[in-house]
């Protein structure tokens, strides 16, 4: 069964935006209403992302328990993943960026994902997307020795959050180090039952890979699935510049881009939506389909305007495709 989410991300542009209940709530009830029955989370950390991590949600809500509570109070059901980059430091725990890279990061790393696993299960999650690696242009090239490493930490975090009945899902961003020729590398020397891939349907076409394709190759390890449309192609590889996430993600590059990502079925999008949705019906694709913006500069506007297509184009399909089988 497919299931439909939104990624709450969008609403954050600033660290020391979207801090207080009551925007937390218009955010989740405009959600709700656009017709998704889950949210997204990402991990944050610090008194100013309070949907950021368990520790967070508590001293806000109560509890995780609490936060499920105020989440129904919206009409949302569930929170059905969370995002999160290991590079992102803990003010919860006095730590500095972790490495999957580095040994000595690894048992750090995967306390953390099974805290975020326990409570992604309190809510009715079941997928923790991770970012695998940092992006190309802010370590090494990747060579065999560096792929093994990153295999052995992920099959070690798939084991912690399988303990709470969370998959684990690589998400392969369009700055990543993984980009193209390594993700086939990695996922072959992953264990499939711990390590699955999240299919990001916006960074893949920014990076000049077809999700078609993507979903054709790794049906199989497909463990979760989000909707945002891409704007432009990085056909230039400035992925591989320095701290490419500020130069070319946030300030667009060379072209300067003004904005790389944007809800699915905006003008000018280049992901074909129905046929990504026909695609992994066929691949049988069960699970969430998470839909997002990326930092819209207008949140509540791009949530209806995705649900309007999901409701009007992409649950049809499903309905249809379910009624012949």
């Amino acid at each position: 069964m497919i299931r439909w989410a939104y990624a709450i991300n969008q609403w954050k542009p600033q660290f020391d935006d979207f801090v207080r209940r009551e925007q937390h709530e218009r955010a989740l009830k405009t959600i709700s209403i656009a017709g998704f029955e889950g949210v997204e989370l990402t991990y944050g950390t610090g008194r100013w992302e309070p949907l950021g991590n368990p520790q967070q949600l508590a001293a806000n809500f109560g509890s995780v328990a609490g936060f499920r509570e105020f989440l129904r109070s919206c009409a949302i059901d569930a929170v059905s993943s969370w995002y999160w980059d290991p590079a992102e430091r803990s003010m919860e725990d006095l730590t500095g960026p972790l490495s999957p890279l580095s040994a000595d990061d690894v048992p750090a790393i995967v306390q953390r994902a099974g805290w975020l696993a326990e409570a992604l299960a309190e809510l009715g999650g079941s997928v923790l997307l991770v970012r695998p690696t940092p992006g190309a242009g802010d370590v090494e090239p990747l060579d065999d020795e560096a792929i093994g490493r990153l295999a052995a930490c992920w099959d070690a975090v798939g084991r912690a959050t399988a303990e709470h009945g969370v998959r684990l899902a690589l998400h392969v961003d369009f700055l990543s180090a993984l980009r193209r020729d390594h993700v086939p590398a990695l996922l072959d020397r992953t264990d499939p039952a711990l390590v699955g891939l999240a299919l990001d349907t916006g960074e893949l076409t920014v990076g000049g890979i077809d999700p078609l394709a993507i979903i054709e190759r790794y049906a199989g390890r497909i463990a979760h699935v989000q909707f945002k449309d891409a704007l432009a192609v990085d056909d230039a590889e400035e992925h591989l510049q320095p701290h490419a996430h500020w130069t070319v993600r946030v300030r667009g590059g060379a072209r300067e881009i003004p904005r790389w990502f944007a809800e699915p079925g905006a003008d000018g999008g280049l992901v074909d939506f129905p046929e990504v949705t026909r695609a992994l019906l066929d691949a049988g694709y069960s699970g969430w389909i998470v839909v997002e913006s990326d930092q819209s500069p207008h949140p509540a506007a791009s949530a209806l305007l995705a649900g309007y297509l999901v409701q009007r184009e992409l649950r049809p399909i499903l309905e249809r495709e379910t009624a012949r089988a």
